[in-house]
């Protein structure tokens, strides 16, 4: 009779951890399907936001689903003396359990350093946002969204099989216009970016080695080229991909080589003022250059000469023309 209860008892923990393991995956799946709706629902100006908030929500209950299988504990607590857990609460009593960033930093987790960069990248963006309003950030970031997305669809089909997948759900949204050459350079030089949101974008990258930046796990850049079907009545796909390392796609990439969404280089002050005395101008100091970018309003976001990064700005090259034309309009001045 006792082995027929404790027989039952383990049966009900297993029906369980089978149910809530179940229930955490539809939730997930709903709210990442709800990010990508959201995104891709033109009447919503809200939508980055929006998205990045449901795909935060969508990870976080991917992996305590895949915690719950493996029977790895993602609640708060403390070990009290003689070894029983004591759990972390909210104030109304609720067990706490992990968020998405400690999900990230488990010994046991099982996302990859590109994936999970995406994510932190997420998670940091979602605290700059929840703080202050932003504007127009949705095409500026759409290749981390769009790595996020098939970063999900891969690894909820790899923990929980192929039907559980969200790609067969989703497909391109159809867009009203065309993206013009002075709209990729506007892209390029992330001048709509709100001004905490740019700090915060070229810090967080800057932090990364080229080849996670370019990883395509952290943000999956993708350039569209027009094209047309060979034949009447044949297919066209609005969208086609070739392989990465095929001969079109090097062409592709040589060819527009410009569009290429690459971080831009910065230069601290000091380097600014050696590289000046290197192209003959020995009298152009430290001096010399804070009261020339202080007369040219150089730190005002407008001009888009620099950013501040933890604390230290930084300056872009299309400052240093600025300077450099300074020191050649002054040579007897700095020569």
């Amino acid at each position: 009779m006792v082995e027929q209860r404790h027989a039952g008892m383990a049966n009900h923990r297993v029906r369980r951890l089978k149910s809530v393991k179940l229930e955490l995956l539809r939730k997930s799946r709903e709210a990442a399907l709800a990010a990508v709706q959201v995104f891709n629902n033109p009447a919503i100006t809200f939508k980055s936001e929006i998205y990045v908030v449901l795909m935060v929500i969508a990870w976080t209950y991917l992996l305590h689903a895949f915690y719950r299988e493996k029977k790895i504990d993602y609640r708060y607590f403390k070990i009290l003396p003689g070894g029983r857990k004591k759990f972390d609460t909210t104030s109304r009593g609720a067990q706490k359990h992990w968020e998405l960033d400690r999900c990230l930093s488990c010994d046991g987790s099982p996302i990859d350093k590109d994936a999970a960069n995406n994510l932190r990248f997420l998670i940091e963006l979602r605290h700059e946002i929840e703080h202050q309003m932003t504007t127009r950030i949705d095409n500026l970031l759409s290749a981390r969204f769009q790595a996020c997305c098939l970063n999900y669809n891969l690894y909820i089909k790899k923990f929980f099989g192929e039907q559980h997948g969200i790609d067969q759900h989703l497909s391109f949204s159809l867009q009203f216009a065309s993206l013009t050459e002075g709209q990729v350079d506007v892209l390029a030089e992330h001048s709509e970016l709100p001004k905490h949101i740019q700090t915060f974008v070229e810090g967080f990258d800057g932090s990364l080695s080229d080849e996670e930046f370019n990883s395509p796990k952290f943000a999956y850049r993708v350039l569209f080229v027009a094209k047309t079907a060979n034949n009447k009545g044949q297919a066209d796909r609005v969208i086609e991909f070739i392989k990465s390392d095929s001969n079109l796609a090097h062409q592709v990439n040589a060819t527009y080589a410009l569009m290429k969404d690459t971080e831009k280089p910065k230069l601290l002050p000091s380097q600014i003022v050696e590289m000046m005395k290197a192209e003959g101008f020995p009298k152009f100091s430290m001096h010399h250059h804070s009261q020339f970018w202080k007369s040219k309003e150089g730190k005002n976001p407008k001009h888009g000469f620099g950013t501040e990064v933890v604390g230290k700005w930084y300056w872009y090259d299309k400052w240093v023309k600025e300077v450099r034309d300074h020191c050649q309009n002054n040579p007897d001045k700095f020569s």
